[in-house]
């Protein structure tokens, strides 16, 4: 299988190729233990993850999902810092699940 290069895809219709090109994609697994979420609350918690910059994009998969908490969002707040938002919809506190969350980030 051959190699693309990002910045040269076409896009599909009358789209103008205006945005900014794709430099890398590079996929991260990072071993996260995650705080407690107040009830009817969003939280953002950051995190190590060697290798990201504020020039990335970010993807969040969770290792598993065991309670109600689930991923609202995610971004690079600084240099080899994810900072995830979790939002916790039930009248109680609960603590997202630990373990090996998948980071795909691209980057820009």
């Amino acid at each position: 299988m051959g190699t693309t290069n990002l910045s040269a895809l076409a896009l599909d219709g009358d789209v103008p190729n205006s945005g900014t090109a794709i430099t890398g994609i590079k996929v991260y697994s990072a071993s996260l233990t995650p705080a407690s979420v107040g009830a009817a609350t969003v939280a953002e918690q950051t995190f190590t993850v060697t290798g990201l910059t504020t020039a990335d994009k970010v993807i969040v998969n969770n290792p598993s999902i065991s309670n109600a908490v689930g991923i609202a969002g995610a971004r690079v707040s600084a240099a080899d810092t994810l900072a995830l938002r979790f939002v916790n919809p039930t009248a109680g506190s609960l603590t997202p699940t630990a373990g090996t969350f998948t980071i795909i980030a691209v980057r820009s």
